[in-house]
């Protein structure tokens, strides 16, 4: 997964909710977030923890990922997560 430049990840906030996000550094991306330094929800919903990201041949499909994940329920979320082989647990 670390070859591509581009991608998208989940993070799990600590009221339950899920964040989506682009990066090109998924570690150093987390470490913001952890840091209260990432986006302004992620800032409210501390601790987060990555839960799950793909990478991408290129910023826009990465970018289309966010966006469509972003605009699904919260159901359509997880079953997206589940079906990508996150632990149904991490939840």
């Amino acid at each position: 997964m670390e070859n591509s430049k581009y991608y998208f990840y989940v993070l799990k906030c600590g009221d339950n909710s899920l964040y989506g996000g682009y990066t090109t550094n998924v570690q150093q991306r987390l470490l913001k977030h952890q840091a209260g330094k990432g986006a302004k929800y992620t800032r409210s919903h501390l601790p987060v923890e990555l839960i799950y990201y793909e990478s991408f041949s290129n910023k826009h499909l990465a970018l289309q990922k966010e966006y469509q994940f972003k605009h699904q329920t919260r159901n359509k979320k997880i079953m997206y997560l589940i079906n990508h082989g996150v632990d149904r647990h991490l939840l």
